[in-house]
């Protein structure tokens, strides 16, 4: 530890040196005391609470119970004026420094009093005491700090709980001290705040490791702003707001809305002492904005918003904080095709949109920049029905044919009325106009036509026909014959005019 060596050679310490005897009095003397006031049993360092017994030239008597009585200086209670500020029947707070002389030593250094001697200095070293010091400036590798006139030493990562070289804010200040080091009959004295601070620190943390729970809300205070979130203290525990956590509104900056020194309140939703995590949300005290959308946002209503961000696969709209609608791709072009949003919209853009629709429990917001189309009723035709069509494609497995109602049946191969290993795509190109008997049509996606069945119609169609011809003919008055007879008569008639 680098520091500049401070001495004190105006307080020469007396003589520490005792015979053996006084050594094993004390001894005996303790160990009375222990036996004697069971339910007082002090150790250096410990605080206790007491009522002045007397006041006796420099020394000052408080009663530890039991009939022990334990003696301050004097000097300890003395104003800048040489004023004594305790008096009979007073209680005080001091700590327990050690038995000297079958004495019981206590001090106050730590409350504050500004007359000290260096015993007591080495008395608060050996029992651990803290001592109230003022920095009186800075110096190579540290502070000079003065306790009670005596000039100690701080080195600077000793002065707070991070190291750090800045003595601005310190110099006039009275902070309370650790002793580290007492060495060269007290002309070198080195001093630490820090470790008063880790200890108070992680007091602090033990009591809220005993008190914090998930869902509660605390109160913070904003460290250190960064792009994925916030860091705030608790009072000895730092925690994080995530970005996603701080507003409802993603497009919210930290430091939009929050400043370093800031106090909030915010709610816990994580701890995990194991790692030291205790994650944070801003959010969660303000109304959660999706809670109302379905009745604010009807489907079918127009309403209007700012593009935020264009995705390869639409634009998202800005309708409130924490709000964001989608206009998919398909929903922007207005017929035409388009390849990326940008071709239509563009980021900060005011448009208005149609909401197509709202699913709260997942976030989602469906919008356009069209209102709903209306989907066209389709009237499916009856089995039997002879259609009109042309031909859409022809597949391996049949024809596909557009009728004029819109309806796209398929007639199968089997039903061309063609011979087999006809190559339809030779003789039905697309376009051909073709007639078409419906088989049968479940939806619109599922019509089943044939062309077979309509050359069979006709066919039949044709020889009724020929019947009413020959039964109004004033050759066939007699009898009509069989149907042989009749058809021979046709095929005759037939074979003279070729």
């Amino acid at each position: 530890m680098s520091d500049e060596r401070i001495e004190n050679t105006e307080n020469t310490p007396p003589e520490t040196e005792r015979p053996e005897v006084e050594n094993k009095k004390e001894e005996d003397f303790a160990a009375m005391f222990a036996q004697s006031s069971p339910g007082r049993r002090l150790h250096p360092g410990q605080r206790v609470k007491a009522k002045v017994v007397s006041v006796s030239g420099d020394i000052v008597y408080i009663d530890l119970g039991g009939k022990t009585e334990g003696t301050i200086d004097l000097a300890e209670f003395l104003n800048e004026d040489g004023v004594v500020r305790v008096h009979e029947g007073d209680e005080i707070e001091a700590f327990f420094v050690a038995v000297q002389d079958g004495i019981m030593k206590l001090t106050t250094l730590v409350g504050g009093y500004s007359v000290v001697t260096l015993n007591g200095i080495r008395d608060a070293y050996e029992a651990g005491v803290p001592v109230n010091g003022e920095v009186k400036r800075e110096i190579k590798g540290g502070f000079e700090v003065s306790v009670g006139g005596v000039r100690c030493f701080c080195p600077f990562s000793h002065i707070a709980l991070r190291a750090s070289r800045e003595s601005g804010g310190y110099a006039g200040r009275t902070f309370p001290f650790r002793i580290v080091e007492y060495s060269e009959e007290g002309r070198k004295i080195v001093l630490s705040r820090r470790v008063l601070l880790e200890q108070e620190q992680e007091e602090k943390v033990g009591k809220l490791k005993e008190n914090l729970a998930v869902g509660m809300d605390v109160t913070a205070e904003v460290k250190s702003l960064q792009k994925f979130g916030v860091f705030v203290d608790l009072g000895g525990i730092d925690g994080l707001i995530p970005l996603s956590e701080i507003s409802w509104d993603r497009g919210v900056a930290p430091h939009e809305i929050l400043s370093i020194g800031q106090s909030i309140t915010a709610k816990i939703i994580s701890l995990d002492w194991e790692k030291n995590r205790l994650t944070l949300s801003l959010k969660a005290m303000q109304p959660d904005p999706w809670t109302a959308v379905a009745e604010k946002y009807q489907v079918d209503s127009k309403i209007s918003g700012s593009i935020v961000r264009l995705s390869p696969f639409g634009a998202f709209v800005r309708l409130e904080p924490g709000i964001d609608g989608l206009i998919h791709i398909s929903n922007l072009g207005a017929g035409r095709r388009i390849n990326h949003p940008r071709e239509v919209v563009e980021a900060g853009q005011r448009v208005e949109v149609y909401v197509l629709s709202v699913d709260p429990q997942n976030r989602k917001i469906s919008l356009s920049m069209q209102p709903k189309v209306e989907p066209v009723k389709i009237v499916l035709p009856s089995p039997g029905e002879i259609l009109d069509g042309t031909v859409e494609k022809v597949m391996p497995f049949g024809v596909f044919l557009k009728t004029a109602s819109g309806i796209t049946g398929l007639i199968p191969n089997v039903e061309m009325g063609t011979p087999p290993g006809t190559d339809h795509r030779r003789m039905f190109s697309p376009g051909t106009e073709m007639q078409a008997v419906v088989l049968e049509a479940d939806s619109a996606n599922k019509v089943r036509l044939s062309r077979k069945a309509v050359l069979e119609k006709a066919a039949q169609d044709e020889f009724t026909q020929y019947q009413e011809s020959v039964k109004t003919s004033p050759e066939s008055s007699g009898s009509l014959g069989s149907l042989g007879d009749v058809l021979k008569a046709k095929l005759k008639e037939q074979n003279n005019e070729h």
